[in-house]
């Protein structure tokens, strides 16, 4: 008796199978071969600590052509090896070979001890820190900020804050108009209790906020993604980048429950920054300060910061000296991609190079 489906190819569907066992086998080969997923393979130093952050400098690649260090300012909300994720996709790696002095901040992963850390001791406190650290050890009165994400946030408060030490401005992907409804971040944002999250858990689990950004694209980040993987699995370095995508998703700090409640609070659903209405301190930020040269760069598939919440910035700002760019890929893309390597970091470079006249570079005191 046929005990298959009517329309059922019983030697497809074994063959199919067979072909399935095969790359599994193959798959299981291929992990036992993999001892370390390593990320962040350029070589840095670590500079400078305070709490958990620490800062770190790049080790030049060749001869340092641009005379302004720069301050990779990451979010909070996931690590910033994404930037340096493997030697051919590396935003970091690919800046140095173009000359770039290169610092970068770590925040490091919060613990109850650090349940009360607030904006103002992030941006007050810690990056104001790690900017006046890299001011007296380069010599420059004023050094350039790259933000990246929420970093860019961050960033770009700050620079209205201390317009007096930025140079240069860089945003990439970061959200200041958070008034837009185009991704699901953006309306659920506006509908969480962040009062009771930080109450009910002090310290904001990881893994809580990580769940929230997979279930903005729950098959393709559940699901697709791991069907695709049957097909690659086999190849080691294919294998090793998938490995490095998943350890970064998942590797996700909790964040200081003050803080994102007065950013889910202050951004998300008040929307003051836009609105000149943001308290840092007892520190008002005023948008129109930030007067320096602004790089502005945002994605046009990004589904986590959509385009709307990024563009509005450079209508806001003081400065005469603004480019907005546009940049044809997703959020992720922006730092790993291929495209990304090859337009973006050159594009970085160069604007990085040509607003570096040196004039703020004062000798060191003996």
């Amino acid at each position: 008796m046929n005990t298959f489906p009517m329309n059922l190819d019983a030697k497809k569907y074994f063959k199919e199978v067979s072909e399935i066992n095969s790359k599994l086998i193959k798959a299981a080969e291929t992990l036992t071969e993999i001892e370390e997923i390593d990320v962040g393979s350029s070589p840095k130093d670590f500079v400078y600590g305070e709490d958990k952050l620490k800062l770190y400098h790049y080790r030049p690649v060749g001869e340092v052509t641009c005379k302004v260090p720069v301050l990779i300012v990451y979010a909070l909300v996931n690590r910033e090896y994404m930037l340096d994720l493997q030697p051919d996709r590396s935003l970091v790696r690919n800046l140095l070979q173009k000359g770039i002095d290169l610092y970068i901040i770590e925040w490091g992963y919060p613990t109850k001890v650090d349940m009360y850390l607030s904006l103002d001791d992030y941006i007050n406190g810690y990056l104001n820190n790690c900017v006046d650290f890299i001011r007296k050890t380069t010599g420059n009165e004023k050094i350039n900020l790259m933000g990246i994400c929420q970093g860019g946030t961050f960033a770009t408060i700050y620079a209205a804050l201390y317009p007096e030490k930025i140079k240069n401005l860089v945003d990439l992907v970061s959200p200041f108009d958070f008034s837009t409804n185009d991704g699901l971040l953006f309306r659920w944002s506006k509908h969480m209790n962040a009062d009771y999250t930080k109450e009910a858990y002090r310290i904001v689990p990881g893994s809580f906020l990580n769940l929230a950004f997979i279930q903005m694209m729950p098959f393709t980040l559940n699901i697709s993604k791991y069907m695709d993987l049957l097909d690659t699995i086999g190849d080691k370095e294919k294998c090793l980048n998938f490995l490095r995508m998943e350890k970064w998703i998942f590797d996700s700090p909790a964040q200081a429950g003050t803080a994102y409640r007065e950013f889910i609070g202050e951004c998300y659903q008040k929307n003051k920054l836009i609105k000149g209405e943001l308290m840092i301190g007892d520190k008002k930020v005023d948008l129109k300060n930030v007067t320096m040269p602004l790089l502005n760069i945002y994605a046009s598939a990004d589904h986590l910061v959509p385009p709307a919440a990024t563009k509005p910035l450079n209508d806001l700002v003081g400065s005469t000296d603004k480019s907005l760019y546009e940049f044809k890929g997703g959020h992720i893309g922006v730092f790993v991609g291929s495209k990304s390597q090859k337009e973006l970091a050159p594009l970085v470079a160069k604007w990085f190079h040509e607003r570096a006249d040196g004039e703020e570079v004062k000798k060191k005191q003996e």
